[in-house]
């Protein structure tokens, strides 16, 4: 099987997460630029089996679009343009944010560590690849 990726995207990072092979396990990979986000994706798929791109959709708590939203849309449509045999989806990302906050305090990440720009992105991403599974 390929491995389905998340990517929280947001105004300057980007938070990339993975699966494995298997489809069962949600793994923080890394944070990118989102200025380069499309070369590193397009290298990524030269080299590794994806079988679909699931999106972080930044809904605000009633459900309407948020700050992020119209940016995520561009990215959607990209996208599908760039990649046009793989599944693109968007996943509510509400809360991901905070949960990846608690993940690093649980896990026992250092204050300095957590302040670092881009640690948490690539968790956020994680978990919204986490909920994507459970509900697929």
């Amino acid at each position: 099987m390929a491995k389905i990726i998340a990517l929280d995207i947001g105004g300057k990072r980007t938070g990339i997460a993975e699966t494995d092979p298997l489809q069962m396990i949600a793994s923080p990979r890394e944070t990118v630029a989102t200025d380069q986000l499309e070369v590193y994706l397009k290298d990524w798929m030269a080299k590794e089996e994806i079988e679909a791109i699931v999106l972080g959709e930044p809904l605000a708590l009633d459900g309407g679009d948020s700050h992020n939203s119209a940016r995520v849309r561009e990215w959607h449509q990209k996208l599908e343009k760039l990649f046009p045999t793989l599944k693109i989806v968007l996943q509510d990302e509400r809360f991901s944010s905070k949960m990846a906050q608690r993940a690093q305090i649980e896990s026992g990440m250092k204050k300095k560590q957590r302040r670092q720009k881009g640690s948490l992105d690539p968790i956020s991403a994680a978990i919204i690849l986490r909920d994507y599974l459970e509900q697929h």
